[in-house]
């Protein structure tokens, strides 16, 4: 059994700073790539940070680059999101995901947490 918890959320002025951490527990071999997702009512799922095992690699939303920073601790099977200079239409509900092998011989699964809400306004 997997799972994904994330912290963090809240309520914060236009122009402010959140930290988001989502720390996965449970039966893991190892954890391939982690990231962060965030869905707006009414709006899909987007992608908002990725970032590689070794941490080598990370890729951001377009909207986000420049303001958002994502970082994992691997010892602590934790990633975070650090988000800068908020803006109103960052509000959405946040997600977690991690590409997960229980097994070493076997296969990965995609797992996700089960959210943590973020709005900017004043």
């Amino acid at each position: 059994q997997v799972r994904l918890v994330e912290s963090g959320g809240g309520l914060v002025q236009p122009g402010g700073s959140l930290r988001l951490s989502c720390t996965t527990s449970g039966s893991i071999f190892s954890i391939n790539a982690m990231g962060w997702y965030r869905q707006a009512p009414g709006k899909e799922r987007d992608v908002v940070a990725l970032i590689t095992s070794g941490s080598s690699s990370t890729q951001y939303g377009d909207s986000v680059k420049g303001r958002f920073t994502i970082s994992r601790d691997n010892a602590k099977n934790t990633v975070y999101l650090q988000m800068n200079s908020l803006k109103p239409e960052d509000t959405a509900v946040y997600y977690c995901n991690a590409i997960i092998r229980r097994l070493w011989d076997g296969p990965t699964y995609s797992y996700w947490g089960q959210g943590t809400q973020v709005t900017v306004s004043s």
